[in-house]
């Protein structure tokens, strides 16, 4: 394994490198750009260009992309090549300023919710100076990739980015105003930053191709369970596998050479589950590391005869795949803003800014259940491995506490810094946390942090992020207004009022026990709180008018981008469904079926046999034959009738409508589907049952 030290980010075009190979003047006013103070100027990116050109050149690429985040939690790239003809008919390297800042592509072939058409089409893809180029190495090549933002012709987001990058700029200049009212006049930036866990699964190459679901939809559609699932807890955090930790340290090394700091690698719950988690970066260029991540993942797992599954639930009966985004803001003097500091109790800017994001959380949760809104993520919000769909906040049992005593006048114990000892000699006394973890909360403060449990693994994290920082900021905004109006001496008592009110009439929001109980869903629901399960109805949050105003006023979203959006959520929800019916019909016409037909068939040649002997000994040979039959036709029936569910949900014309009945319709038809699949794999003769089972998927590495 290469040297972490040696070769961490040698493919990426850092400032350093951006700085050694161009004048000062231009590398100013590059940082000033970057920071959203000036725009490039054309003479600067031709400069920065040629520099970035002769970088990547020298290290093998022969071409550059632009990469970028459409509406599909995917990443999408154009190559185009260095050479450009010269008139004595040779050929020269060339890369221009226009080139890098500004590429075109055909936007209405990418999800944009009607923003665009056929035959209005242009797009623009325009570089993000914000997050770094890098070249990625192929065995015949080389290509620079230049992380860029996706908008149409007429200005239009049509990217994850875009959002993100808003929201960013929003919240940085609300909490200076904040900063400013609180007298610290040093800072002169506030960046958001995200720390980003990432969970997967590996299954071998041979097995994933010979399971269409897996292939075309990224979930086993059937399955009947293996006799050992993850009830012994013996994989989470267990001895990493040989092949596994081969995969795992090529995975590092790239992603260390990519300028991402891949810093922690275990086993999750599941089997053949595992998770990466890098240090956190300042959001949108956390946010492209996680694509890179993701991307990595998958490269290095073909490269060692795996295949990573990213989707949120690969396998029903075990543990889905999460991505917790850890969301917090920093300043560019280097201080956390959510921080508590030696004394929590008396740090205004602490509790302010913890009030902030409570009201935020509970006035606009409802846009926090869209960003996580997904046919594959239903499949794992609500269940015992992942948060429920209520959206709460985790404070721990001191900071609420500490609310308490100045919202409510309470008097409560608030515990100092204390001692656990273990009563061990060999093991040292540890000092305990502030509070504990509360791994059932969607939304939980984790000591100068809050993370973000609910986001599925294939998606990005920039729309939860965005919409964190767009509520947030918006009520950030709101205290500002207040504590510029108010006299210095006032200021205390101001700050008080607002941690006060905030708590009084936002404090539903917070509860620090176990989200999966039922108890929490009567009490969530007294407080007014939804459960938003099906991610068909919690998309239409997008349209609700207060979520509307706030997202135009904070300019995360204009009103027409909110609506283009919820368009395309909305069809790629439908559309998914559909997809997973179809494939799921078609492995049980053309494997299940007739594995259940054979095996029928073999049943009964051997009760004949049998019967001519002895007609009793065929007893339980005739009672499973029976079985056998009753799930081959209930198999035809349910086929037929998810047959006839597709058809009614394609020739809906209103979106809103045939959302509706692709839910009600294709989610339940799947697992009606599923069960006489189930059940005949459970019987059939394994020498007939060609397709991969859970126990090889699982097991089997």
């Amino acid at each position: 394994m290469e040297n972490a030290m040696k070769v961490f980010g040698e493919n990426v075009f850092t400032e350093s490198n951006l700085k050694k190979r161009v004048p000062k003047s231009v590398f100013k006013e590059f940082q000033a750009s970057q920071l959203g103070e000036t725009e490039l100027s054309k003479e600067s990116a031709e400069v920065i260009a040629n520099a970035m050109k002769d970088w990547a050149t020298k290290r093998g690429a022969t071409h550059y992309c632009h990469w970028f985040q459409p509406l599909t939690d995917l990443t999408a790239e154009k190559h185009e090549s260095f050479l450009e003809p010269t008139g004595d008919k040779d050929i020269i390297y060339k890369f221009s300023g226009s080139s890098l800042i500004k590429g075109e592509s055909d936007a209405s072939s990418f999800p944009n919710g009607g923003l665009r058409s056929t035959f209005e089409a242009r797009g623009y893809t325009v570089w993000d100076t914000s997050s770094y180029p890098f070249i990625r190495e192929n065995k015949n090549g080389v290509t620079l990739y230049i992380p860029t933002a996706f908008i149409s012709f007429n200005g239009e987001a049509l990217d994850k980015k875009v959002p993100l990058l808003r929201t960013m700029k929003y919240i940085n200049k609300q909490s200076l105003r904040i900063l400013k009212a609180l007298g610290n006049t040093e800072a002169k930036h506030v960046f958001n930053t995200l720390g980003i866990e990432q969970e997967y699964f590996l299954v071998n190459k041979d097995l994933f191709e010979a399971r269409d679901d897996l292939l075309l939809t990224g979930r086993t559609l059937f399955g009947a369970p293996a006799p050992k699932g993850q009830e012994l807890s013996d994989h989470y955090y267990g001895k990493i596998k040989e092949k596994i930790i081969n995969f795992m340290s090529d995975v590092d090394v790239e992603l260390w050479k990519l300028g991402v700091p891949a810093k922690t690698r275990h086993n999750e719950v599941a089997p053949n589950q595992f998770e990466i988690a890098p240090l956190f970066s300042v959001a949108n260029l956390a946010s492209d590391q996680n694509q890179i991540i993701m991307e990595t993942i998958e490269k290095i797992a073909l490269r060692h005869g795996l295949v990573a599954l990213l989707h949120e639930k690969p396998f029903a009966g075990v543990n889905g795949s999460g991505k917790h985004n850890n969301w917090s803001l920093s300043t560019d003097d280097g201080k956390n803003l959510f921080s508590p500091g030696k004394d929590p109790k008396t740090n205004k800017r602490f509790l302010l800014f913890v009030s902030a994001v409570i009201e935020a959380i509970d006035r606009y949760y409802p846009l926090l259940r869209v960003t996580t809104a997904s046919a594959t993520n239903d499949h794992r919000l609500g269940g015992h491995e992942a948060p429920p769909a209520i959206i709460s906040i985790f404070l721990g049992d001191e900071l609420t506490s500490i609310f308490e005593n100045i919202a409510l006048k309470k008097k409560l114990p608030v515990s100092e810094m204390s001692k656990l000892n273990l009563g061990v000699d060999v093991l040292p006394t540890l000092n305990t946390d502030s509070g504990d973890r509360n791994r059932t909360s969607p939304f939980a403060f984790t000591g100068n942090k809050f993370e973000f449990r609910m986001p599925g693994s294939s998606s990005t994290p920039a729309t939860s992020a965005a919409a964190i920082n767009a509520t947030v900021g918006k009520v950030l905004k709101e205290y500002a207004d207040k504590l510029e109006k108010t006299q210095k001496k006032d200021l205390d008592k101001t700050i008080t009022e607002i941690i006060t009110n905030a708590y009084k009439k936002h404090g539903r929001i917070i509860f620090n026990g176990n989200g999966y109980s039922d108890e929490w869903k009567k009490e969530a629901e007294k407080r007014g709180l939804t459960n938003e399960l099906s991610s068909n109805l919690a998309l239409r949050k997008h349209l609700d008018s207060e979520i509307l105003q706030m997202t135009e006023e904070t300019g995360m979203l204009s009103k027409q981008e909110s609506i283009a959006r919820y368009n395309a959520y909305a069809e790629r929800y439908v559309t998914h469904l559909v997809i997973e019916s179809k494939t799921l019909i078609d492995i049980a016409n053309k494997d299940i079926l007739p594995a259940g037909l054979k095996y029928a068939n073999l049943l009964a040649d051997n009760i004949e046999k049998v019967s001519k002997f002895n007609k009793n000994y065929a007893k339980e040979q005739e009672l499973l034959l029976k079985e056998v039959i009753m799930n081959v036709t209930n198999l035809r029936k349910e086929i037929k009738s998810l047959e006839k569910k597709i058809e009614k949900v394609k020739n809906e014309k209103d979106l809103g409508k045939k959302t509706d009945l692709a839910a009600m319709y294709l989610a339940t038809g799947l697992e009606s589907l599923r069960v006489p699949c189930d059940n005949l794999e459970k019987v059939v003769d394994n020498s007939i049952w060609a397709l991969p089972t859970y126990k090889d998927l699982l097991f089997k590495l």
